[in-house]
């Protein structure tokens, strides 16, 4: 028989079902399309052979993606709590996995992602008002303080939020491509190509996967869509279908006005095809684009995260007060999150904290962190943590298998299509970034391996206090 996860959960039923399949959806498209479609481009076109080849990446992206969300789909209504990954992982494994999954999201994956988000729109805000660059550190702040602030409203407050800061970055996207269709193509002009060689597929595909990255939040929020059991999996799958549509456009956008030479070469590919089109205008269009886009991230990240969270304290007496839920939702987990993601930022995103971190580690006879060698600090945090989001990932992924068998008396209400080649797909695509990410790291995956033992130490503890 399968762990059973919940020891006092708040029955599912009783929460109140605030989103519908277009919120749902939203959430999906808010926290994947973030920076990452104004940045890997260029690194995708400078490591493949051709257009054609880097076009066809980007469709495998949204396959092994779709991989990944029809195993979710299975599990989130098989299972349709609140949680996700805490959820079927504890049910597949056992609790202390599901305990570790929660402990690495809460202390680095999801806020650290907010902090980067927060980042991000701190740098691209300075694009457009420089005289603010003393104030970096309060211009990141911000947005997670004011987001945070947002959420504790509520989950109405918090969809709406969702809803209304997708549908401008939707739209903005649409104007490049619309941008693109209305200006032709850029005046052929000598350029100096990035990067020459032979083609790396590999680490092509490890962007396009990065730039897929999120859309397993939809089922943290599970008991809250309304008819989970259908509304789910169609989330999912359009979410997946919808977003590769517009990684697509906009990459062939970026090759209609630039060329594949002229795309290879520059690192800010939308600014480029903006500012042909209109101007000098059209680069700051792109930095209020992705400074929205970065809204829409953070946002969606605070409303789902606190989700896992909320559930982990409801199983864990010594956690109840992390799982406390008023009318508004899980007030005290939002707002623990977002400290930590405040921590971050001040740890890792400032000079001053890189430099404390650094005189800890000196203090025990050990070299700093190669910050610039990671582009700073929050590309560090994200190089030194992705090994553990891939061996949670395949871990879910295995969930899907493993609970077939484990709990065959459970409805499944959707069954995975072609079982078992998807689960097979996404597994080995976790396999695969889980090597390419440790072969980035090296021993920086310290980073996300030591907090997830200081997990362990705590769910020992835990297990002796309860008996």
């Amino acid at each position: 028989m399968p762990t059973r996860a919940t020891t006092n959960a708040t029955p599912e039923a009783q929460k109140e079902a605030h989103l519908g399949l277009w919120d749902a959806v939203s959430i999906i498209v808010g926290i994947v399309v973030g920076t990452s479609i104004f940045r890997s481009p260029t690194m995708i076109f400078q490591n493949v052979p051709s257009p054609a080849w880097a076009m066809g990446l980007w469709v495998i992206g949204g396959v092994v993606s779709w991989c990944g969300a029809v195993c979710y789909a299975e599990l989130a209504t098989a299972y349709p709590r609140d949680g996700g990954d805490y959820e079927y992982l504890s049910r597949a494994f056992g609790r202390w996995c599901g305990f570790l999954f929660a402990w690495a999201q809460l202390t680095v994956i999801i806020s650290g992602n907010i902090g980067i988000m927060a980042y991000a729109f701190s740098d691209y805000t300075l694009e457009i008002w420089p005289q603010l660059k003393e104030h970096a550190v309060w211009l990141a702040l911000a947005p997670v303080i004011v987001l945070t602030a947002v959420n504790l409203l509520g989950i109405v407050a918090g969809k709406w939020t969702q809803n209304f800061l997708s549908v401008l970055k939707v739209t903005g996207l649409g104007v490049i491509v619309f941008a693109a269709l209305w200006a032709g193509a850029k005046p052929r002009e000598a350029v100096e190509v990035a990067s020459e060689g032979l083609p790396n597929f590999g680490l092509a595909l490890v962007f396009v996967l990065y730039a897929f990255g999120g859309w397993a939040h939809a089922a943290y929020v599970a008991a809250e869509v309304r008819d989970p059991r259908r509304n789910l999996p169609k989330a999912l799958v359009f979410g997946i279908a919808g977003i590769t549509l517009i990684y697509l456009a906009v990459n062939g956008a970026y090759l209609a006005v630039l060329g594949f030479d002229g795309a290879r070469a520059t690192a800010t590919p939308a600014a480029e095809v903006m500012n042909h089109a209109f101007g000098m205008w059209g680069g700051r269009a792109v930095s209020v684009l992705v400074m929205l886009s970065a809204l829409g991230a953070i946002n969606g990240m605070i409303l789902t995260g606190a989700r896992v969270y909320a559930v982990w304290g409801e199983d864990f007496p010594a956690l109840a007060w992390l799982g406390s839920r008023g009318h508004r939702g899980p007030a005290v987990a939002i707002i623990v999150q977002s400290m930590i993601a405040v921590l971050l930022v001040l740890l890792v995103g400032t000079q001053s904290g890189r430099d404390g971190f650094d005189a800890v580690l000196n203090s025990m006879r050990l070299d700093g962190l190669p910050w610039e060698t990671y582009f700073g600090g929050f590309e560090t945090l994200v190089s030194g943590t992705a090994p553990v989001f891939w061996s949670l990932s395949f871990l879910t992924g295995t969930a899907a298998l493993v609970l077939r068998i484990s709990d065959r008396t459970a409805e499944r209400p959707y069954r995975i299509p072609l079982y078992p080649l998807p689960v097979i797909v996404f597994c080995a695509a976790c396999v695969f970034m889980l090597k390419a990410s440790l072969d980035h790291a090296g021993w920086l995956a310290l980073i996300g391996f030591v907090p997830l033992l200081v997990g362990v130490a705590l769910w020992i503890l835990l297990r002796a206090k309860n008996g």
